[in-house]
């Protein structure tokens, strides 16, 4: 693997929104040849498999508007300003299903979208549950939703969950729940 095979040499355009930035970024490849890439910038963020002692997911229905539908998701947002992200997931998992957890454990990270995007998921296994709710994000509307670690993974291979970081996070959490490597 090359150590550089594209170097950004310009930036074309730019547009900043509320909490993404589109760069326009002219690069040249390793041979020489240059061409445009688009690069949304945007931050980190952390997703979250909160499993109870009876093995449900807290999972979150909300409407997407990006999707134009409701998904079922795990919780999951952006890491703010210094914080690391297993302070990130601690407030989101408050924020979004209104329980912390005794234990997190981080289980892998990866990617959103590397063929355009900079976010970078980490991924959270939360055990131990129990009530500790902060206020919603006044912009949200969310619905938590038990639902088995088995029954999440079913759903999955169903086509049911749409969701990438759910998808991804199930995949990471499976080894780590009881009879969950192969449900």
């Amino acid at each position: 693997m090359a150590d550089e095979a594209e170097r950004t040499i310009a930036v074309e355009g730019e547009f900043a929104g509320r909490r993404v930035t589109l760069r326009v970024e002219r690069v040249r490849l390793a041979d020489g040849t240059e061409t445009l890439r688009d690069v949304v910038r945007h931050p980190n963020s952390v997703v979250i498999a909160p499993v109870d002692a009876e093995g449900n997911l807290a999972m979150a229905l909300q409407y997407r508007n990006a999707a134009g539908r409701e998904l079922l998701e795990l919780p999951a947002g952006v890491i703010e300003g210094d914080a690391s992200p297993m302070d990130a997931a601690r407030r989101e998992l408050r924020e979004e299903t209104g329980l912390d957890a005794e234990e997190f454990t981080e289980i892998g990270n990866f990617f959103a979208a590397p063929g355009a995007m900079t976010e970078r998921l980490y991924a959270f296994l939360a055990t131990g549950l129990f009530p500790n709710p902060l206020p919603a994000d006044e912009d949200e509307r969310i619905t938590v939703e038990r639902v088995p670690f088995a029954e999440a993974v079913r759903m999955a291979r169903a086509g049911e969950l749409n969701d990438a970081k759910t998808l991804a996070t199930l995949l990471l959490a499976a080894p780590h729940i009881p009879g969950g490597a192969g449900a």
